[in-house]
């Protein structure tokens, strides 16, 4: 039997799931990598500040300072909150990716139920084929073999008239 079209229907509805969890899965490692993108100008922000910190030591400058200890204060902060975010960012992604994948091996199942179909369809096509080539073979066997039982007769029948011809020849001389 054919693929039906509720079939094909299924395959492309599990292509565009995947597609969609791929972009989710996407969009996740991009919020990820944002975020490690983040952590690490916090760190070198902190770094910054601890430079300012030893810079107005040497210069004295106390607002140098302060602006320096904030900064560092402010980095230190902001690199716990986003190895929070950074955390749960994991989390997602983990989340997505198994999502992703669920969605790719129901693809792929359909894919192969659809191929197993087709190659089914195709199998069965050939046994048809050679079973109708087998069937006009042996219908050219039997037409020939029923030529020549009758072609045997007609001598027989033949040999027989003339048989009785020459049989009634003879009667007759």
């Amino acid at each position: 039997m054919p693929v039906s079209h509720a079939l094909r229907r299924l395959i492309r509805i599990r292509e565009l799931e995947e597609e969609r969890s791929r972009l989710a899965l996407e969009s996740a490692i991009a919020e990820r990598d944002r975020l490690n993108h983040a952590l690490h100008l916090a760190g070198h922000r902190e770094r910054n500040g601890r430079a300012l910190i030893a810079l107005s030591a040497r210069s004295g400058e106390l607002c140098d300072r302060l602006a320096g200890l904030e900064e560092a204060r402010i980095a230190l902060r902001l690199r716990e909150v986003l190895s929070e975010r950074i955390a749960s960012a994991e989390l997602e992604v983990s989340e997505q990716r198994e999502s992703y994948l669920s969605t790719r091996i129901k693809r792929r199942q359909a894919e192969t139920l659809i191929e197993e179909t087709e190659r089914t369809d195709a199998r069965q096509g050939a046994r048809r084929s050679q079973q109708d080539l087998d069937e006009w073979f042996r219908s050219r066997i039997e037409a020939g073999s029923i030529m020549r039982n009758g072609a045997t007769k007609h001598r027989r029948f033949a040999a027989g008239k003339s048989i009785e011809k020459t049989a009634a020849k003879l009667q007759r001389n």
